[in-house]
């Protein structure tokens, strides 16, 4: 057996158990992603890791959730409907999120450290809650404390 990852297996165990349940609509989110992961392993040329397979999975809600934005703004609630549902199935396959307030005081850590700008502060922060935690939160609690600070 590869190395493939235990992440990857799972979500081709849901998509099974889905075709079985005829459950059409998960059956697509998840052949969709999938599909996404199998051509980022043929990039990498080896099977990816549970740390890139959710990086597959983040970028497929980051996807769905400007589309809802797009669809919102567009006035196709029935569209925005599905997008939301489809984001729901994704975020089962995330790990837990990071609590923001532990980032915020990795943040501040950082500050105290000396990194003064954001840059800075983002290279420090963000290798530690890669996969874990939304870059935008990050960011987002990165600017907060450089300006309250």
């Amino acid at each position: 057996m590869s190395a493939a990852s235990s992440l990857g297996e799972t979500l081709r165990a849901a998509m099974n158990a889905a075709r079985k349940a005829q459950d059409k609509d998960r059956t697509l989110v998840l052949g969709t992603i999938i599909s996404n992961l199998k051509n980022r392993e043929i990039d990498l040329r080896r099977p990816a890791t549970d740390d890139e397979v959710v990086d597959v999975v983040r970028k497929g809600i980051k996807i769905r959730r400007e589309a809802v934005e797009q669809y919102t703004a567009g006035g196709r609630q029935d569209l925005v409907a599905a997008e939301q549902a489809q984001i729901r199935v994704l975020e089962e396959f995330l790990p837990p999120a990071v609590d923001p307030e532990e980032i915020r005081a990795a943040v501040r850590q950082a500050i105290a450290a000396g990194a003064r700008d954001l840059g800075k502060v983002m290279a420090q922060v963000l290798p530690t809650y890669k996969g874990r935690a939304d870059g935008k939160l990050i960011n987002q609690i990165v600017r907060e404390e450089l300006q309250a600070g």
